[in-house]
């Protein structure tokens, strides 16, 4: 049991007091357990990371293209496949379909209370409330005809819109139902941003939400909006902060934290792959998710892998612009330890993953049961040296005794005649 992780044995404890199972069965279930984990982990200096990266790329490549597609019965329209997942996994400050799922609180689980709060989060702009515009030029001013029907719908008193609009450098009043804003410089040139910009701006609800939608799911009303602002709706009375959703990573980062944007990753991308059909280990994107967030804020993963993470000189000339990175680290005077997998295969030698990060040990019988051993080299006899063999003794050589010269006779001379 103590191999196993806490939150694994607080599960199975739960489950057995649950259950009220005996002892033999206990027993069976923990064996089962332990199996499983065991199959689960992985093996020493595997090469998780490069795993991960092809677990997840490769399900990847059969993703469509398709941007927007309907999410459930509530009808807004969301970003989904290749599009979405190339959002997350960037890191991009803004999605292009930013969503929320709001919950309420058990005591406004009724239609009236729901209604009331989806409109108080749909944001209302100008536009919405007038139904025509007049430009004025002699006077320089812009005279807005209001729909009061629309700002009874709302709740809102025709009086009060002009309190409403902001804008500046200019002056708003309301005359029976007509809106007339008039900038306190005469300027004829922007008078026509000067509309534009009056239809544009807020008049109610919250920032950035633009549609809603009240559905109901598994028995609960459920309001799904189009646009996303946490610290706004957080603050509405009937809201269930504690189960909000957003597909929004940074918000959730500002607002929540760390944790809470490493959850949004994992169960953004999750639901991704699973909406495609795609089944991959959750294991793997937890891991990317981690190494996203680990150090209190999201960085990217692109074609450079993890941003700020690649270290090796040879790993980013690999890629592209060789001369540029190679250039710069000689001036910068930068070392590669070869620690990775790429560089060494560029060196022709064996990576540090798998087998290849291991030295082999040999462990001698003889002192396999003692604390500290050491691996001597084995001592091996001296081979002996040869005899030496006498050598024979030196016949020592006589002299050959001198030949003696016999003088010839000498030949008597002949006498002259």
């Amino acid at each position: 049991m103590n191999t196993l992780p806490l939150k694994i044995r607080e599960e199975l404890d739960g489950y057995f007091t649950q259950n009220r199972l005996s002892e033999e069965k206990k027993r069976d279930i923990l064996n089962t357990v332990k199996i499983l984990y065991a199959k689960s982990s992985y093996d020493p200096e595997e090469p998780v990371g490069v795993v991960t990266a092809q677990s997840l790329s490769e399900p990847a490549t059969q993703m469509t293209m398709r941007t927007y597609h309907f999410a459930g019965t509530a009808g807004i329209q969301v970003t989904l496949g290749l599009p979405r997942m190339l959002e997350i996994f960037d890191a991009r400050r803004e999605p292009r379909t930013p969503t929320m799922t709001v919950y309420m609180k058990k005591d406004h689980q009724n239609i009236e209370d729901v209604r009331k709060i989806a409109s108080s989060l749909r944001e209302v702009k100008a536009k919405d409330v007038i139904l025509s515009t007049t430009t004025d030029l002699t006077e320089v001013q812009i005279r807005c005809k209001l729909d009061t029907k629309k700002l009874a719908s709302l709740g809102m008193d025709p009086q009060k819109v002009s309190k409403c609009v902001r804008l500046r450098n200019t002056e708003t009043l309301v005359e029976g139902d007509e809106l007339i804003v008039r900038p306190k410089k005469v300027d004829l040139k922007n008078l026509h941003k000067l509309k534009y910009s009056l239809l544009e701006s807020h008049v109610k609800g919250i920032r950035g939400i633009s549609q809603v939608v009240v559905t109901k799911e598994e028995g609960e009303w459920i309001i799904t909006t189009l646009g996303s602002n946490l610290k706004k709706v957080f603050e509405i009375e009937g809201v269930d902060y504690t189960r909000i959703v957003s597909n929004n990573i940074f918000e959730v980062l500002n607002v929540l934290g760390t944790e809470a944007a490493r959850n949004v990753i994992i169960k953004q991308a999750k639901y991704t792959l699973e909406e495609q059909g795609l089944g991959v280990d959750v294991r793997y994107i937890m891991l990317l998710a981690d190494l996203m967030t680990v150090e209190g804020h999201i960085r990217a993963i692109g074609r450079y892998g993890l941003s700020g993470q690649k270290a090796s000189v040879l790993v980013r000339a690999s890629f592209e612009e060789t001369k540029k990175h190679l250039t710069s680290a000689a001036i910068r005077g930068e070392k590669d330890d070869l620690r990775g997998t790429v560089e060494n295969i560029m060196m022709n030698q064996v990576a540090p993953i798998g087998t290849g990060a291991f030295t082999l040990v040999r462990r001698l019988p003889g002192l396999a049961g003692k604390k500290e051993w050491r691996e001597k080299p084995r001592r091996t006899a001296k081979p002996k040296k040869p005899k030496k063999t006498k050598k024979p003794a030196k016949i020592k050589k006589t002299r050959k005794p001198k030949k003696t010269r016999e003088r010839k006779a000498k030949k008597p001379r002949k006498k002259k005649k």
